[in-house]
């Protein structure tokens, strides 16, 4: 080998660690500009859900059946009844300019009340929406268009009454919603002789007297809806 092919070969053998440095720093500085792009942020989980019973929607609080064995319909139908009056309630009506026909008025004990022109008319177990329409019907046959206005000033404190075979036959208070089963609780609970099975609810409405049977061994297991109680209801119990 001659003198310059030497030389040429050391000269090439000091470059290669030189070029091995520079690759290595240029794939460094590729690097770093790969990692200081900026990552792109992720959409957020979903927190829509949907709604209970709906078409594909989990099983959430709404579609588990109540644990009291009554139905939801049920428990919105309690929620959301309105005050019906009863008697003893002052009210205060208000037919829009005629100040003669505006009366403030007191439920009689039948459950009536008397009017200018109309005269006698039922007021128990209606709501005052009702009473409201049932006088401006009323009074359609004396004027044209009468605007009616039913306020309810003061009520009595609403009450039903348990009598027979229970152990502290009595008036019940009712606050909020009071279903029979509770108000035999309330009266002491039912005597050993008791006719669980044909307890009746007396409840007087603008029909009339309405009966309605309630078996008490199957309000114990949570057979059938709860039967709530409106004040002036008596829930007798046979032997």
């Amino acid at each position: 080998m001659s003198a310059e092919s030497s030389n040429i070969g050391a000269a090439g053998c000091r470059r290669l660690p030189r070029l091995a440095v520079a690759i290595a720093a240029a794939l460094a500085m590729t690097a770093g500009q790969v990692g200081a792009q900026p990552t792109r942020p992720q959409p957020p989980p979903s927190t829509t859900s949907a709604s209970p019973g709906a078409p594909g929607g989990g099983a959430g609080e709404g579609s588990q059946p109540p644990r009291d064995g009554t139905t939801v319909a049920g428990r919105e139908t309690a929620r959301n009844r309105d005050y019906r009056l009863v008697a003893g309630d002052k009210l205060r009506i208000e037919v829009y300019k005629d100040p003669q026909l505006s009366q403030s008025l007191q439920i009689r004990p039948d459950g009536k009340i008397t009017m200018p022109l109309i005269g006698d008319i039922e007021a128990t177990d209606r709501t005052s929406l009702q009473l409201r329409d049932a006088i401006t019907t009323a009074l359609r046959e004396y004027m044209t268009n009468p605007v009616v206005t039913v306020i309810v000033v003061e009520t009595q404190p609403p009450t039903a009454f348990v009598m027979g075979e229970v152990n502290h036959p009595g008036a019940i208070p009712i606050q909020g919603d009071l279903t029979v089963l509770q108000a035999l609780a309330l009266a002491g609970g039912i005597k050993d002789f008791a006719d669980t099975k044909n307890i009746r609810v007396l409840r007087s409405g603008v029909a009339g007297m309405q009966t309605i049977g309630f078996n008490y061994k199957d309000a114990l297991r949570g057979v059938g809806q709860p039967v709530y109680l409106r004040p002036g209801d008596t829930v007798v119990v046979p032997d």
